[in-house]
């Protein structure tokens, strides 16, 4: 991040770096609204946090779904028989991605098996008075445990069979087609200029899914080429609802916030590796009621001041969870804690500035 680095030299360059990723016409139009009476310097660096808090045009957007559904059809197309489900998750079903920085993510499930939880099913039934489940709720784990037959298959060898499937039918379509990463193929439409992940996964029917059969709380197993093994599950559709419903609660604040952060890291001159993942979980934990009626630039402090609070008790951010509720954000991964510095010090800077020119 340019700004308030060196701060007479630098000031403007931050706003011509995000200007591109947004349509011209919204551009003016914000310009007219929200900065008339602001000085020169006031101006630059509020359209700055502005543009980096809003949302991506509506046509970009609609043309990253069309790079993903293109893939999807030529899979479901090759692939008949194979009995594959198909779905979209990450930032583009929040609309907390940001142009030039975020892909949309297919996942493909094999629907030859299901992952369960059945021993947590059968522990529930054993003390069932004392499980705190509702008669109806036990009764439906009851028939669960009761219908329950282990899978005769190889799961594994069915995740590589699907693998092997997306890789062969991506290759054959598209040039830029990458099919060593562990945890997804990675294509580029050349048409639509849009990068796609395809991710191989299997499903996990949690207690949750068994008794409400809402697929927020269907768990997702995604499946690692490299080790040959599938990955902790996690909860992304559930994920996607709760930033969704958080976001509409606070009038669209939330996701300004994820969108801010997204930009100022993919901005920095610094290398910063925190990904969405990441950013969504410190976002999603701050309490609604500090932000949910507050002024955008003030939102900037905001940030600011939560990051550094985290990064000043180890052991409050050793517990953040991610979004889903399943995962420790940190405590894995603690390489990122030296990443989320950095994150916290280029919204300082850009605190800074606007400070300077009040």
């Amino acid at each position: 991040m340019n700004l308030c680095k060196n701060y007479d030299e630098r000031l403007f360059k931050p706003y011509s770096q995000i200007e591109d990723r947004y349509n011209p016409d919204q551009n003016s139009i914000v310009e007219q609204r929200m900065f008339t009476n602001l000085s020169d310097v006031d101006r630059d660096i509020a359209k700055y946090v502005k543009m980096a808090m809003s949302a991506v045009d509506e046509h970009y957007t609609a043309v990253t779904k069309e790079a993903g559904e293109r893939v999807k059809k030529h899979l479901a197309d090759g692939q008949q028989g194979m009995n594959i489900t198909y779905r979209y998750q990450g930032s583009v079903m929040t609309n907390t991605h940001i142009r030039g920085a975020s892909d949309i993510d297919l996942l493909t499930f094999t629907n030859k098996f299901e992952s369960t939880e059945i021993q947590k099913v059968r522990e529930i039934l054993k003390e069932p008075y004392q499980s705190g489940y509702s008669y109806s709720d036990l009764a439906k784990l009851r028939n669960f445990n009761n219908s329950f037959t282990s899978y005769q298959g190889n799961y594994l060898q069915d995740l590589r069979d699907l693998r092997a499937s997306n890789e062969t039918i991506m290759r054959y379509w598209y040039d830029e087609c990458d099919i060593h990463k562990a945890k997804a193929v990675h294509i580029f439409n050349k048409d639509l200029k849009r990068d796609v992940d395809i991710v191989t996964a299997s499903w996990l029917d949690s207690v949750a899914y068994v008794l409400n059969s809402d697929e927020r709380y269907r768990g997702v197993e995604i499946y690692n080429k490299k080790t040959d093994s599938t990955e902790t599950p996690s909860y992304p559709f559930l994920a996607i609802d709760n930033i969704n419903t958080r976001s509409s609660y606070t009038k669209g604040r939330l996701k300004q916030m994820i969108r801010f952060l997204k930009n100022v890291r993919t901005d920095a001159d610094a290398n910063i590796e925190l990904t969405s993942f990441e950013i969504n979980a410190i976002c999603y934990s701050i309490p609604t009621e500090r932000y949910s009626s507050m002024y955008y630039l003030d939102m900037v402090h905001l940030l600011w001041n939560y990051m550094y609070n985290l990064l000043n008790d180890e052991q409050r951010l050793l517990q953040l969870k991610s979004v889903d509720g399943t995962e420790y954000v940190f405590q894995k991964k603690r390489d990122r804690i030296a990443e989320l510095r950095k994150l916290k010090d280029e919204v300082w800077r850009i605190y800074q500035g606007i400070g300077n020119s009040k």
